[in-house]
């Protein structure tokens, strides 16, 4: 995962609605907003009438404030200088000047929590009005440097009701206007993927946009462009809509302001990721037309070059389809097979949660209980004192993640997994345990140390001898990096030329309970055939381990390890995904019509989860 204050377009995860701008921690970006900056904003009068405590964190805010709101880059540069040395790296500031331009700052609307190292406001962007929840904790000691800031939705987005359909003559004469006219010019600019044609676009009609040339054509290479598919408002000067990705089934909302004097030049110009209308419903299909429709679409995305890895469906213990593509080392011109091991990221965490609910089931571990009965010597009192095994499976207890500066310092030494306890142990938790979800890596590694503490076990050991074993899985496992591994693939990711380039400088040692292992396709369908028939749980356990417990984002929940997709008839599935830089992957298990659906990439996010999200609305529904 990478750290990146970039807004970008994804489209396609897990939690696909959910906006996340994350510095220091990793992030998954779900809306674009290409603006002019026009003229530095000054300091709004609702801006001047918010009071901020006085307290560390609340005035680090205020300073970070000033200086984002500058939009000078020498300005942000001496903050980032003073106040958070650590959680930046090259190109840091100059995505913080972007990230300002392209919301064109923030208004401060209310306070949700604070105290002297956290706090927690609801602030709105003054370009496109998203609201905000934005969160900052600062050093316990002197002179309180910002850990991290993190940002993120107050409400998802597509929650706002969509405005009243326009007449068919209000649709004519709204397409009329200058603003549709450059409208319409920039999406078929963007659209036709050639960078000149663009840079002309941008030059003529849009001049301070051509700074983020390369990043809006990142963009197009991902989505493949979009279709227009609505027109919700349109003025002379304003105009809103619909767009579709060309090569997925995600919508977004764009709105775009021009100059009111000719020649009309774009001000600004938003699109945000939304969920799919009503008006535009995916029909289900048989077994065999998904089965097609998957195949031609996975043929797509190889051919564009933006799939290799492996693609499987199965049903109720049956292989329906399977199919492997691309290279798994594009130097040597090895390919992908159904064999090919790729590393899975954060599916990891789905053995972890099965294993801890084997030692539930066993009374050797009971869910309520404290870290700290389990870890005795952990560091940190509050976490090992208030942190229940709950709340670490869960994602609530608050432990933070692994991910940022000192995992980047550290990277080859962290071999073991108390070795991450000795990096990360000290900390406090990040928010009151229990009160709220944030997705922990660190958390699901302290469970692997509680499975090895109470097994006396290593945790690769017995997640073989558990999970790997008695599901017949022989092509998965998480040895280090340094060992050779038959058939693993090599991860590929873009670089800023836009070539693909190997990963292998942003690999951990070895994979941990919280992620970073590799498997195949076909075991990830043991996998899931052995839960589903309990081989590995028993049926209440197997229940209490997929059903969901707490929100995570725009209809999901998240479960034990895994996230719980599933309406109120029980239509969906549960499964994890995982990405990193030049790995994806997602696993989902339909309960109750027996679909398995498992893909593998080993490329950047989100090429896995771009098929497997394409086959999900399109799959029969169960009976």
């Amino acid at each position: 995962m990478r750290s990146d204050l970039a807004i970008k377009l994804q489209g396609l995860t897990g939690f696909l609605s959910v906006i996340a701008l994350v510095v220091q921690i990793a992030s998954s970006l779900s809306f674009e907003v290409l603006s002019a900056p026009r003229l530095r904003a000054q300091t709004p009068a609702s801006q001047a009438h918010f009071t901020f405590p006085d307290t560390p964190a609340a005035k680090q805010l205020q300073a970070w404030l000033a200086a984002f709101d500058s939009g000078d880059r020498a300005t942000i540069q001496a903050f980032v200088a003073k106040s958070m040395p650590e959680g930046t790296g090259p190109g840091f500031v100059e995505r913080t000047v972007q990230m300002r331009d392209q919301l064109g700052g923030l208004d401060f609307q209310k306070i949700e929590e604070s105290t002297d190292l956290r706090f927690v406001a609801i602030a709105q962007t003054r370009l496109g009005g998203e609201r905000i929840r934005l969160t900052v904790e600062v050093d316990s000691a002197e002179p309180h440097r910002i850990t991290s800031i993190f940002l993120q939705p107050a409400s998802p987005p597509g929650n706002t009701p969509p405005p009243p359909d326009m007449t068919e003559a209000e649709v004519q004469t709204a397409r009329t206007q200058p603003s549709f006219h450059q409208f319409s010019a920039w999406l078929g600019a963007f659209n036709s993927g050639d960078k000149n044609q663009y840079r002309e676009f941008l030059e003529n009609n849009f001049p301070t946009r051509v700074s983020s040339l390369d990043r809006d054509m990142e963009l197009r290479e991902g989505t493949g462009g979009f279709e227009f598919r609505k027109l919700e408002q349109g003025s002379a000067t304003r105009v809103s809509g619909l767009v579709q990705e060309r090569d997925s089934d995600q919508f977004a909302r764009f709105t775009l302001m021009v100059e009111p004097t000719e020649p009309h030049h774009i001000l600004s110009m938003s699109l945000v990721a939304i969920p799919r209308p009503a008006a535009f419903p995916i029909s289900r299909l048989t077994e065999i037309e998904a089965i097609a429709a998957v195949k031609a679409q996975v043929e797509k995305n190889v051919g564009a070059d933006r799939f290799a890895g492996a693609v499987l469906v199965g049903k109720n213990g049956k292989l329906l389809f399977s199919g492997a593509y691309g290279l798994a080392d594009r130097e040597k011109k090895i390919p992908n097979t159904l064999d090919t091991r790729f590393r899975i990221g954060s599916m990891n965490k789905m053995f972890t949660a099965v294993v801890v609910l084997q030692l539930v089931e066993a009374g050797r571990l009971k869910l309520t209980d404290p870290l700290g009965k389990y870890i005795t010597d952990y560091p940190n009192q509050e976490i090992a004192t208030k942190v229940t095994i709950d709340q670490l499976l869960t994602h609530t207890g608050g432990t933070g993640d692994i991910f940022g500066p000192e995992f980047n310092k550290h990277r080859q030494e962290l071999r073991t997994l108390n070795d991450y306890v000795a990096l990360y142990g000290k900390r406090g938790p990040q928010f009151e345990p229990g009160s709220q979800w944030r997705y922990s890596n660190y958390g699901m590694v302290l469970l692997g140390v509680v499975i090895e503490r109470v097994t006396g076990q290593s945790y690769y050991d017995y997640v073989q001898e558990h999970i790997y074993k008695p599901a017949g899985m022989t092509l998965t496992g998480s040895l280090p990096e340094d060992q050779a591994v038959a058939g693993r693939s090599i991860g590929y990711m873009r670089s800023e030329s836009g070539s693909w380039v190997p990963n292998t400088d942003t690999l951990p040692y070895r994979g941990t309970s919280a992620g970073g292992g590799y498997s195949t396709v076909g075991d990830l369908l043991k996998f899931a055939n052995a839960l589903m028939t309990h081989k590995l749980l028993n049926a209440v356990s197997t229940e209490l381990l997929i059903t969901g417990k707490v929100e995570a984002g725009p209809g999901g929940k998240y479960a034990y390890g895994f996230e719980d997709h599933r309406d109120k008839d029980g239509n969906g599935w549960v499964g994890h995904g995982g990405g990193a830089p030049g790995m994806n992957g997602d696993l989902k298990i339909y309960p109750k019509s027996g679909y398995v659906v498992a893909v593998l990439a080993n490329e950047d996010p989100p090429a896995a989860q771009r098929i497997s999200e394409f086959l999900d609305p399109r799959l029969p529904e169960g009976k």
